[in-house]
């Protein structure tokens, strides 16, 4: 396999008529004909380029800012090329000019990406900020409510009254949130730039919060911790490992049952694991491998929510070193467990 090969784009030379000289393997795929088909012809005729607006690229050479020296490189341009099958397919396209020692053209390198990608991203991206913007609605108006509530009517509330409206406003904070912070963790995920802020963790404190915290939303909610006095402390980002379990103890509330929950703490070979098993009416067989799919959510329980709680979960888990998965078995309930690695003092100061 060629280095060109090895490129994800599309990579087509062209000498200075034009002429395809070489191709690599993802130029095939994207225009559907063979390398060996691609070499020696004519870019513009036998791809046919295009503007969106259906005007041939290059039909009559090159553009006359070729003829300055300084011109290294043709800027990203989205045109439609023909496929060998006769459809069309849409990229976008940057090329860097091969000049000679007298500054005069010898050619060009193209680089094409399918526009479909970028069409999708960008869809993606529409749908989480209308997703989040939906979810966010919900508990900015829950505060607003009661805020105005409060300053209104301060002298005529009882204490507990106050109190009960406090609490529900700290809470839909806290969710606005924790809102906030999977918008982030999405970007951070797919671009590769989460930082986690590791230090000891205990999983058992971690939980017990995390249950203090839901049942102010399911006050119904009854689960039953499980873990050892000596159960062991990973190494691993506090908010992060919350933000984890939180999540599996509200889907449980919400797609299971708010009783009966179990929440368990077991130690594997060089590894924690932590379970969340609620005795609902569990996941049809065809969903477990899709309930970690972006946007999707269950028809069955409240199908409320963004549908990115357990994406972002399991990218979180799999930033530690660990694994995030599901099993259930219609009618009897629901388990999603989570591993994070152990690393002993030794291993984070060696001598």
């Amino acid at each position: 396999m060629s280095l060109l090969d090895r490129l994800p784009d599309a990579v087509l030379r062209v000498d200075a008529d034009g002429r395809i000289t070489d191709a690599n393997a993802a130029a095939a795929t994207l225009t559907g004909f063979d390398v060996g088909a691609l070499v020696g012809e004519p870019c513009t005729h036998l791809l046919r380029p295009r503007t969106p607006d259906g005007v041939e690229v290059w039909s009559d050479g090159w553009h006359r800012s070729v003829a300055l020296r300084s011109v290294r490189a043709i800027p990203e341009q989205e045109v439609t090329l023909t496929r060998a099958n006769g459809s069309d397919v849409k990229a976008f396209v940057t090329a860097a000019y091969e000049r000679n020692g007298d500054g005069g053209l010898d050619g060009a390198v193209l680089v094409l990406r399918s526009a479909a990608t970028r069409l999708h991203r960008a869809t993606a991206g529409i749908e989480i900020v209308s997703t989040v913007s939906h979810e966010l609605r919900s508990p900015l108006t829950s505060v607003k409510g009661y805020t105005s509530l409060l300053l209104n009517r301060w002298d005529r509330l009882a204490d507990d009254q106050k109190r009960m409206m406090l609490e529900q406003v700290n809470h839909d904070a806290d969710r606005v949130t924790r809102l906030i912070t999977e918008l982030l963790d999405i970007s951070r995920l797919e671009t590769g730039r989460l930082v986690l802020r590791r230090q000891m963790v205990d999983l058992a404190a971690i939980a017990q919060s995390v249950v203090d915290k839901v049942v102010m939303e399911y006050p119904n909610l009854d689960v039953t911790l499980t873990f050892a006095d000596d159960f062991p402390h990973p190494y691993a980002d506090p908010d992060k490992v919350e933000q984890v379990l939180t999540n599996l103890v509200e889907n449980a509330c919400k797609y299971g049952s708010a009783q009966g929950l179990m929440v368990m703490g077991e130690l594997v070979d060089r590894q924690v694991a932590v379970s969340v098993t609620d005795q609902g009416d569990g996941i049809a067989t065809d969903d477990v491998p899709r309930v970690f799919d972006k946007f999707f959510r269950r028809a069955e329980g409240k199908p409320t929510g963004s549908g990115l709680g357990l994406w972002i979960s399991r990218g979180l888990v799999e930033a530690h070193g660990g694994r995030l998965t599901a099993s259930s078995i219609p009618g009897q309930g629901t388990t999603f467990r989570f591993t994070l690695p152990l690393i002993t003092i030794d291993e984070l100061h060696p001598t």
